[in-house]
């Protein structure tokens, strides 16, 4: 672990850091990390710009709109140089292995970068720049081992992230990622097992596993994937009452791991499984050892063997070598496999990856195909969640909703946070509900992505007027 400079003071003033986190749940983990780490060295943590005297902007570097949001928020951080109480800028994350460099030479207000392995040092590097110095601290990618440090979690109290392997060995074609993430490498199961004991303890009630690629689990520390012996031991955590599985590879889904699914009572039934794809010609030009074959085959054992299990998936429209025949291969793909949530991307060309060196299609297209995909998916998202009503589901609250009294907004293990949509569901009269408390909840009826529901002794009410909150259902994963 990281030795630490003192230097959360500079002349007997404290030190605010102020955090903008960018990206996906595996960046905001890092950032979480961050904010732990400075917090237990004397530094204050703010949520405002113009308190920080520091601001630490972690970048996510995966695709175009993501990059330049990243740059957009170097910008308007560096401007708090300028006209605010900002004294030093630190850019972090995935844009620095790839770009850092070229950052620094642009754009002079950054004052530090900090690579995707060296944020356990991120004590050091502020300490320097505090101190006068332009610091550089960006190590090989790989060269973090094991990151298991107490966390200040920026999610709500009773749901966290649970970062269990970092990089990724696949070499998919369209993909950045090992760039910037490096190799994939396991933490050992104690590690794990420690962090959810403590995030347990502090009242996190839903853990989200996640990595680049969550079926590769144990590989590399064990000789054998481990995700299903991982999720056993999660399982007996004490305060745990949810645990959800992203990012899983689809050919690395074992009948282990589907047992454990369909038997741990904790385990949510739900599995994010990106395919990308469904024409086997563009699975051979991603380079994705896999077959559509096999893929519909795996959604039938999924469902055949785990009651009720709900399955999310991502696609890309528009990549390279997609022509009109294989798009409509992909369209009928998702009418065959009737995915309960579906993200579908447009391409991102990505320079230093094979794809990006392929011609392209226009920008155009590519959002045209993405908009057909999504409308397909749409219907059936509908008539997936229709399937849900009259059943009695298990709602964690996530708070009060819009629409007034007696209204609450949660999600049900069906539904993972901001990317899957809600329950809106109506108390008994009465009835008081927080964040975090569990409810059964009885759906009476879908509005769009959303389900609505009530809770037992609720007096029904027409729910055509409810706001509903908005679901970003392409966020970038």
């Amino acid at each position: 672990m990281a030795q630490f400079v003192p230097g959360a003071q500079v002349a007997g003033q404290e030190i605010k850091v102020g955090f903008i986190s960018l990206g996906c749940p595996k960046n905001l983990v890092d950032s979480e990390s961050m904010i732990g780490l400075l917090s237990n060295t004397g530094y204050k943590i703010t949520n405002r710009k113009d308190e920080a005297d520091v601001l630490v902007v972690n970048t996510c570097g995966f695709i175009d709109a993501a990059k330049k949001e990243s740059i957009d928020s170097i910008l308007e951080a560096g401007q708090e140089k300028a006209t605010g109480r900002c004294r030093a800028l630190v850019v972090a994350g995935c844009m620095v292995p790839r770009y850092g460099q070229e950052l620094m030479a642009e754009i002079p207000e950054i004052d530090a970068l900090v690579g995707t392995a060296d944020y356990p040092r991120i004590g050091e590097v502020i300490s320097g720049i505090l101190a006068g110095q332009k610091v550089e601290q960006v190590s090989d990618p790989d060269a973090i081992t094991d990151w298991n440090f107490e966390r200040v979690l920026a999610t709500p109290g009773y749901t966290a992230y649970l970062k269990i392997a970092e990089g990724c060995d696949c070499a998919c074609s369209f993909c950045s990622i090992p760039i910037m993430r490096g190799k994939h490498r396991s933490r050992s199961v104690e590690s794990i097992v420690d962090e959810a004991r403590r995030l347990g303890a502090m009242g996190v009630k839903e853990l989200i596993v996640i990595s680049q690629d969550t079926t590769a689990y144990g590989i590399d520390l064990y000789g054998r994937p481990s995700l299903a012996r991982l999720l056993k031991e999660l399982a007996a955590v004490e305060g745990i009452r949810w645990i959800r599985v992203h990012y899983s590879y689809p050919t690395r889904i074992t009948d282990e791991l589907i047992e454990v699914m369909a038997t741990e009572e904790k385990i949510c039934k739900y599995l994010d499984m990106p395919l990308q794809h469904g024409s086997n010609k563009m699975l051979r030009i991603m380079n994705r050892p896999a077959n559509a074959g096999g893929y519909v085959k795996l959604v039938k054992k999924l469902r055949e063997r785990v009651d009720g299990i709900c399955l999310r998936s991502t696609f890309i429209a528009g990549h390279p070598g997609e022509g009109p025949e294989e798009f409509e291969v992909l369209l009928d793909f998702l009418k065959e496999c009737e995915f309960d949530h579906v993200g579908v991307f447009a391409y991102s060309q990505e320079e230093d990856t094979p794809s990006g060196q392929m011609e392209q299609m226009p920008e155009e297209v590519r959002a045209q195909r993405r908009d057909a995909a999504m409308a397909v998916q749409s219907e059936i998202a509908l008539r997936r969640n229709q399937a849900q009503v009259g059943k009695l589901l298990e709602v964690l609250v996530e708070g009060r909703a819009p629409r007034g009294q007696g209204w609450y907004v949660g999600r049900s293990y069906r539904q993972s946070p901001g990317i899957d949509g809600v329950v809106l569901f109506q108390a008994a009269p009465g009835a008081e509900f927080k964040p975090g408390d569990f409810v059964p909840v009885t759906i009476t009826g879908v509005k769009e992505y959303d389900l609505v529901g009530e809770a037992a002794g609720a007096v029904a009410e027409p729910a055509d007027d409810l706001l509903l909150p908005v679901i970003p259902l392409n966020r970038h994963q």
